[in-house]
């Protein structure tokens, strides 16, 4: 008796994060007999998304086969170490650069969390006795381990015959968009795509024709304003000469170095005075040196003519703190100076101490550089907050607090519309995701309106057929 072939099981691709938000990315291909995540971010922001980090996951760690990093950021890679913690001990792909700066932001995160719990558990003001961290040190070395770096642009086969290429997205150091090709379905995940402009970095290289496409919209219902420097040198000069501090929460990695450059800039201009600017967040000096080792060695991502000797990232009176007595002290400067202090949304490290010490004077300012999640510190000052609760304590809000998009990371929604229109073909569907609700509908109307595109904005948990 023959037997006959059992016909394949359709592949699918199932939304765990980053749907109708614009955190969390984590999405589960799955082809019947290999799970594949791409991206494997932890939720931040509001409560309801912060929440689901501490709920099992609709899959099985343990019967994941690999991993897909995008790029470094914690919404793409923080969930690893969790991952791992349940059973995942599969290989993690990604750029060799996000490599070396996923390893820095894991070892931050789980410090944080063992940090944050023994605060709590100190101060009283958790829930949970004892509160935990979501995970540890541990986990994160372990996690660190499955990093299985893959050159950009070359092509490799990973677990269940899959097809993988890692582009260069233009969004951070490292970062790319994904390529899979699975059973002859083109699937291309966007992860972050960055901006033409970056000062660094190339632009994001053109997509390959896809059959399916999962792009971000964090940016989908809005442009950056023709907005240059002058929005951060003009609250610069209005607070130092009121004698304030001017407290920048920005993103450790890549930010910060182009914050210091700007920095550099606009002092040799002769456009805000020379005062000290402390870096005070270990993760960022961390950052800085591989950003510089990159630019030593003329990585292909970076433009032609950055060098180490062309790219000024050292304002005069530069002082980099990484010892936390240092930073303690820097609560209360007793001058006027500058200070960038990661986390970019407030959501934790040191800056959150110097917003305590800060926010109720109205000589500060704080400026916020980058998007700011719904439900973080940063977006509730954003907002006009008069209040903001810090380690369990509400601190009032009397600093002045100005935002710029400047030196966003991010494409905004032309931005994006115009490379994805380099696709030769339209694809069957695309899946907008990374954004907000309205800013993800806005995008996908963008993609039905101006290049006749099926455009879906998937729902949390949803599971959709791509073969």
């Amino acid at each position: 008796m023959s037997s006959v072939p059992r016909p394949a099981v359709p592949a699918s691709l199932t939304f765990l994060g980053a749907a109708r938000t614009v955190t969390g990315s984590k999405f589960l291909l799955d082809t019947g007999d290999t799970r594949v995540m791409v991206d494997c971010g932890l939720f931040q922001g509001e409560r309801v998304w912060r929440r689901r980090n501490w709920e099992p996951l609709s899959v099985d760690p343990a019967k994941v086969d690999a991993v897909v990093l995008t790029h470094a950021h914690l919404d793409h890679s923080g969930y690893l170490p969790l991952l791992v913690r349940n059973g995942f001990a599969g290989p993690a792909y990604c750029t060799p650069e996000t490599a070396e700066l996923t390893a820095i932001v894991l070892r931050d995160a789980a410090h944080l969390a063992e940090e944050d719990a023994e605060h709590a558990n100190a101060g009283g003001w958790s829930k949970h006795t004892p509160a935990l961290p979501l995970y540890d040190s541990g986990d994160a070395e372990k996690a660190i381990e499955l990093l299985t770096p893959v050159d950009h642009d070359s092509p490799v086969t990973i677990p269940g015959e899959i097809g993988l290429q890692l582009r260069s997205a233009g969004h951070i150091l490292g970062s790319a968009f994904a390529e899979l090709d699975v059973r002859g379905t083109r699937l291309l995940v966007s992860g972050d795509l960055g901006r033409p402009g970056h000062p660094l970095l190339l632009p994001p290289a053109a997509p390959h024709q896809a059959d399916v496409v999962v792009v971000e919209s964090t940016y989908g219902d809005r442009l950056h304003e023709a907005e240059d420097d002058e929005v951060l040198a003009d609250a610069i000069r209005r607070t130092l000469g009121r004698g304030g501090v001017v407290l920048m929460p920005a993103f450790a990695v890549d930010r910060t170095f182009v914050l210091l450059m700007v920095l550099a800039r606009l002092e040799s201009e002769r456009r805000i005075p020379s005062v000290p600017v402390y870096v005070d967040s270990p993760m960022a000096l961390r950052a800085l040196e591989v950003y510089k080792s990159a630019i030593r060695e003329h990585d292909p991502q970076l433009r032609p003519e950055v060098t180490l000797a062309s790219t000024e990232y050292r304002p005069t009176h530069l002082k980099l703190m990484s010892r936390r007595e240092e930073s303690e002290r820097l609560n209360r400067p007793g001058k006027p100076c500058i200070v960038v202090s990661a986390s970019g949304m407030a959501t934790g490290g040191r800056v959150l101490h110097h917003l305590k010490y800060q926010l109720p004077s109205s000589r500060n300012t704080v400026v916020l550089t980058g998007f700011q999640v719904p439900g973080t510190r940063g977006r509730s000052l954003l907002e006009g907050a008069s209040q903001v609760k810090i380690h369990g304590k509400y601190i009032p809000v009397r600093a002045e607090v100005v935002a710029t998009h400047a030196y966003s990371a991010h494409a905004d929604v032309t931005q994006m519309v115009a490379w994805l229109s380099g696709m030769p073909e339209p694809p069957e569907t695309a899946y907008v995701v990374h954004g907000e609700e309205d800013a993800a509908r806005a995008l996908a109307g963008r993609l039905a309106e101006e290049l006749g595109w099926n455009a879906v904005v998937p729902r949390y948990l949803e599971r959709v057929r791509i073969s």
